[in-house]
C-alpha cells in the first residue's frame, strides 16, 4: 500500500467507515490534535529513553501514547462504525495510573507556592509543551462534544484533563532528578 493516495487532494479524507469529509471538519481538526500531542510525547520519549531513572515513567507514556491512538482511532470514525470495525475503547486504567503516578512524583517534590515558568531540562521543558498542546486538544475535544455529543469517545476528557496533570508534574520530577531548579514567576 502507497503511503499517498491522492483522495485527499481536494481537501476532503475519509473516516474509518468510509464517510468523506472536510480536512477543516471540527472531527479531523480534533483527531489531528491528538495525533499532534502524541508526537509531543514521542519527543519526550526520546529525551528520556537513554535514562535508567525514567523507566518507570516510559511505561507509563507508552501507555498513554497507546491511549492517545485509541482516542485518535474513535475520534477518526463514526459512532456507528466503532462497533463494527471493533475498535478499542478508553480503559480508565489508563486514568487510574496517571492518578498514582502523579501521587507518587509528588512524594518528592516540595509544595507549590508560587507559579513557576515552564522550563528546566530539555525532557522537562518537553513535558510542559506536552502539557500546553494537551490543554488545547482538552480545548477542542470539549468543542467537538458540543457540536457532536453523541460522537464524543466516552472518557477522552477526563483522559486529557488527567494527562494535563501528569505532564505538569512530571516536568516538575524530571528537573527534580535533574538537578534542575525550578524558575519562579516574578511578576
Amino acid at each position: 500500500m502507497k503511503v499517498y493516495t491522492k483522495t485527499g487532494d481536494k481537501g476532503e479524507t475519509g473516516l474509518v467507515g468510509g464517510s468523506r469529509v472536510s480536512k477543516s471538519d471540527i472531527r479531523i481538526e480534533t483527531y489531528g490534535d491528538v495525533d499532534e500531542l502524541n508526537s509531543h510525547l514521542g519527543v519526550l520519549v526520546s529525551l528520556l529513553k537513554h535514562d535508567e531513572k525514567f523507566n518507570a515513567v516510559l511505561d507509563v507514556l507508552e501507555s498513554v501514547q497507546n491511549s492517545l491512538f485509541t482516542l485518535g482511532s474513535l475520534l477518526a470514525s463514526e459512532k456507528e462504525s466503532r462497533d463494527k470495525y471493533k475498535l478499542p475503547r478508553l480503559d480508565l486504567k489508563i486514568i487510574e495510573l496517571l492518578e498514582e503516578s502523579i501521587d507518587e512524583y509528588e512524594k518528592s517534590l516540595e509544595p507549590l507556592r508560587n507559579f513557576i515558568l515552564p522550563n528546566g531540562s530539555p525532557a522537562a521543558a518537553a513535558a510542559h509543551v506536552a502539557r500546553s498542546v494537551c490543554r488545547r486538544v482538552e480545548r477542542r475535544l470539549v468543542a467537538f462534544s458540543i457540536s457532536m455529543p453523541d460522537e464524543a469517545p466516552e472518557h477522552g476528557l477526563q483522559l486529557l484533563n488527567r494527562l494535563s496533570d501528569y505532564l505538569f508534574v512530571l516536568s516538575r520530577y524530571i528537573n527534580k532528578v535533574k538537578g534542575e531548579a525550578e524558575t519562579i514567576w516574578k511578576p
